[in-house]
């Protein structure tokens, strides 16, 4: 599998490696996306930096908005109600990082941090445990580690099937690599989830999958990176 894993790393080096000052609206409608964090390294040799997470958007046309609420670049999100579920709750990313933060803080919020408020019956039951002037300091961290030590590359893929097969393969594939292992700085070491501390990835799903196994999924894979190659010289171009 790390002879694989070398591979996916290798392909994606055609593209461009997108850091936080993008503009939303230059990213393609569906795709899958790559997450790269400072200081994280593969283990093939060399400072390669090693891909921490892969994404996708589950509907189609939404990839865009997907990203968006990564790195939260609608700042009128960050508006806290008690009524209403904060960002991290659209976004399982920001809620594993702010999970990090606040276990290496030994935080108690950690607790609240974890009900999922997008369910209004937890909004109704537990929404008066919520801090929101401690909840927005930790999103802005969230948002702060994003915009600084995060960046991406993405590949166009337009059906929403093929999109999750490939992020299947993918994460399976970078998941049972023996080499591309977490640096002992990696914020991820002080994550609850033993799947992230395990794994050196900002995920839970897929962990256990297959990865590459055949011909047809990597020649998917390759003739994505294709389209996106044409793609993105035609953004430039316009």
């Amino acid at each position: 599998m790390a002879e694989r894993c070398q591979w996916v790393h290798q392909e994606l080096e055609c593209l461009p490696r997108v850091n936080a000052a993008f503009k939303v609206e230059r990213l393609p409608e569906d795709g899958i996306y790559f997450l790269y964090e400072e200081g994280e390294l593969w283990g093939h040799g060399g400072n390669k930096p090693r891909i921490v997470r892969v994404g996708i958007n589950r509907g189609n046309g939404n990839f865009q908005s997907r990203i968006a609420e990564h790195f939260l670049l609608d700042d009128s999100k960050m508006s806290f109600d008690v009524t209403k579920p904060a960002p991290h709750e659209r976004s399982i990313f920001r809620k594993n990082l702010g999970r990090a933060l606040l276990n290496r803080a030994n935080d108690p919020y950690l607790k609240v941090w974890e009900y999922n408020f997008t369910s209004k019956d937890n909004r109704e039951q537990f929404g008066k445990l919520r801090d929101l002037e401690h909840e927005r300091a930790v999103e802005l961290e969230v948002t702060g580690l994003l915009r600084d030590r995060f960046s991406f590359r993405f590949v166009l893929v337009q059906e929403r099937e093929e999109r999750e097969e490939l992020e299947c393969a993918l994460i399976g594939t970078i998941a049972h690599c023996g080499f591309c292992k977490p640096s002992a700085q990696w914020l991820g070491n002080f994550s609850p989830k033993a799947e992230i501390r395990q794994s050196g990835l900002w995920l839970v799903q897929h962990l256990g999958s297959a990865g590459f196994c055949g011909q047809g999924a990597e020649k998917k894979f390759k003739e994505a990176i294709r389209r996106t190659r044409v793609w993105v010289q035609e953004q430039l171009v316009v």
